[in-house]
């Protein structure tokens, strides 16, 4: 063979390999659970900019309706990543499920409305313990709140708010457990009096009705409130941990996406909470509104998570504190902020 048959066999030969040469590397696949809210925009904003694919992640969405449904996912290791409320993962760890929260995405989500009903007794100068209990004189029934199920972030914000802070009475309230897109529904329709909701179905229903009133924000249900974190499963981690810190980074970058631009970040988010039939003005507006903090920092929700477990050993929804050591890998996040 001479030289330039050579060349050509070689040529020949490249172009049977894959780009990037034998060496490239295949996508990791990355099947990730979440709760429809804005609290998991990162995620969408990361995905919809490409990040999460320059990152070497092929991810495919789940939707669930809340976190303690998606413990089961998580158990049968049907889902790697977990994108939803931080409540029930210590829990999940107890059982043995192998999970590590990574980032938060948010705070202070979760916030009190009042359904018409309901909301013309929260009159200026009027307790929330008062407003309650002269609905119950009016119609002789307690107040139907509604909030995903016992164990999850809203359930417990909501609890903590009627008890601890409102100090409202028992018999005057009634806790209705139900999915997120049930809560919405029932809220608009007037089937309960009120409802713990997070964005977007805040501006959702205040949009649609403008008589359903905000009565208590995140840092008035429960202080220092977590949110939504991202958390991976121990085997995704220790397979793919360069892929797990390109997530995390992306998260940072994201997240300045949403507070700075949140009209760049909307069509994103739109495409994946909205499934391209809520208007995109509708989810920019969620995207800025009181109830929305977007917060990719882990370390700033440990104590708060403690005091959210505490609480739920109190309500009984949790036997007793369980320990957090191995929960928080805070290390992605320090890594990328010197990224």
């Amino acid at each position: 063979m001479d030289r330039r048959q050579f060349l050509l066999a070689g040529s020949s030969l490249a172009a049977t390999l894959p780009f990037g040469g034998a060496f490239a590397q295949e996508a990791v696949p990355a099947r990730i659970g979440y709760i429809p809210i804005i609290g998991t925009a990162p995620i969408f904003v990361a995905n919809g900019e490409g990040w999460l694919k320059q990152a070497g992640l092929a991810p495919a969405f789940t939707v669930f309706e809340s976190g303690p449904n998606m413990i089961q996912a998580l158990a049968s290791g049907t889902i790697d990543l977990y994108v939803a409320g931080v409540a029930p993962l210590a829990v999940a760890r107890s059982r043995g499920v192998d999970i590590r929260v990574v980032a938060s995405t948010a705070t202070g989500e979760n916030v009190f409305v009042a359904a018409p009903a309901l909301a013309k007794f929260f009159t200026t100068g009027t307790s929330a313990a008062a407003a309650f209990k002269a609905h119950k004189t009016s119609t002789g029934k307690p107040a139907r709140l509604a909030t995903q199920p016992a164990g999850s972030v809203p359930n417990t914000v909501l609890q903590y708010w009627l008890w601890e802070v409102a100090k409202a009475d028992k018999g005057d309230v009634e806790i209705v457990p139900m999915g997120i897109d049930a809560t919405q529904q029932a809220v608009l329709a007037g089937a309960v009096e009120g409802a713990i909701v997070r964005e977007p179905a805040l501006t959702i229903i205040q949009t649609r009705n403008p008589g359903i009133k905000l009565i208590a924000g995140g840092e008035d249900v429960f202080p220092g409130q977590p949110g939504t974190v991202v958390a991976v499963s121990g085997a995704f981690a220790t397979k793919n941990p360069d892929a797990v810190q390109k997530l995390v980074s992306s998260l940072v970058k994201a997240a300045d996406v949403l507070v700075k631009t949140p009209a760049k970040a909307a069509p994103h988010v739109g495409a994946a909470l909205g499934k391209g039939i809520v208007d995109p003005a509708l989810i920019e507006k969620a995207l800025t509104s009181p109830a929305t903090h977007f917060e990719i920092d882990p370390r700033k929700i440990i104590e708060p998570a403690r005091a959210m477990q505490a609480y739920q050993v109190k309500l009984g929804s949790l036997e007793k504190e369980l320990p957090f050591d191995g929960l928080f890998e805070t290390q992605y996040y320090e890594r990328a902020l010197k990224g």
